[in-house]
């Protein structure tokens, strides 16, 4: 009954906080021909890497953006709360479902159940920054993270990182990759956890990466406040 509660109350003002120019779209790139990066990390699996990513960004003065579970916030609240106290954090549902194969009424209870424990765990609210599980969309599903006000992220650079080494990938071939593809307004998909694998690429190439990305002449940002820029 809360989360219908809740659900209710945020259908009450129809696309709050989406500008008129985002609705029905997701935000690829940031709109602008400056030389900046958005570092995101999407944490919907185990969090053995979260604190040393933490490390890392603290160590070299990255900010970044972060899209949680609730499931991720709920089995790692330590791990939440420290990202909460450092980075923008943003909605990656409850249970990071495809919500494509799902009625209305599950996408909206995935989305807003996950508003309510990201927000009691971290201290922030995620809106309006939504990622969709796996980057499943559709306009149906869009057209409901919008009502309920949410701004869908995508990516302009995927690191590939989650393929693992049993896809090819190494660490040194997460930040080729992503050098490769850099141009003003990136935004950049990276995974916290490790899968299968002992250590995640992503964790294991973000020192470095920082570095390649800082030596092309970038600068990092977040996607704090995107929605206020359209």
């Amino acid at each position: 009954m809360r989360v219908l509660a809740l659900i209710l109350s945020l259908a009450a003002v129809p696309l709050a906080g989406v500008p008129p120019s985002l609705r029905g779209k997701e935000l690829e790139r940031l709109a602008t021909r400056q030389r900046v990066v958005a570092l995101t990390f999407d944490g919907g699996g185990d969090g053995r890497g979260a604190w040393q990513v933490l490390r890392v960004l603290d160590r070299k003065r990255v900010p970044a953006t972060f899209f949680l579970t609730g499931r991720f916030v709920e089995r790692y609240p330590r791990v939440a709360r420290a990202i909460g106290a450092r980075h923008p954090v943003g909605n990656h549902t409850a249970t990071h479902a495809d919500l494509t194969r799902l009625a209305r009424a599950g996408v909206e209870r995935e989305i807003v159940a996950a508003q309510r424990s990201i927000q009691r765990a971290t201290g922030r609210n995620p809106r309006p920054l939504f990622r969709f599980p796996y980057g499943a969309r559709d306009a149906r599903t869009i057209a409901i993270a919008n009502r309920l006000g949410y701004v869908p992220v995508r990516w302009s650079v995927d690191s590939w990182g989650w393929m693992g080494r049993a896809g090819g990938m190494t660490a040194g071939r997460v930040v080729e990759r992503v050098t490769a593809r850099l141009q003003p307004g990136a935004i950049v998909l990276l995974h916290v956890g490790a899968g299968r694998e002992r250590r995640g690429l992503d964790t294991a190439a973000l020192p470095a990466l920082v570095d390649a990305i800082r030596k092309r002449g970038y600068r990092f940002v977040t996607l704090e406040g995107v929605a206020r820029r359209r």
